[in-house]
């Protein structure tokens, strides 16, 4: 039960930084950053991923 909060918490802090940045790069850089302060390798993982879904999203069609 505490993995699951913590990767919640990674998830929501990564989607809250990743918003930093204009290109794909630098919103999956700030999602890996806010996820490795958070849970530390996994968490960079997972908020570099997130950083660039949300990137990607956001990319004009």
């Amino acid at each position: 039960m505490k993995r699951a909060a913590i990767t919640l918490a990674v998830a929501l802090s990564a989607l809250a930084a990743a918003a930093c940045g204009h290109t794909i790069e630098q919103k999956a850089a700030t999602g890996a950053i806010a996820g490795a302060v958070v849970a530390g390798p996994v968490g960079a993982a997972v908020g570099g991923a997130a950083g660039a879904a949300v990137g990607q999203a956001e990319k004009p069609n």
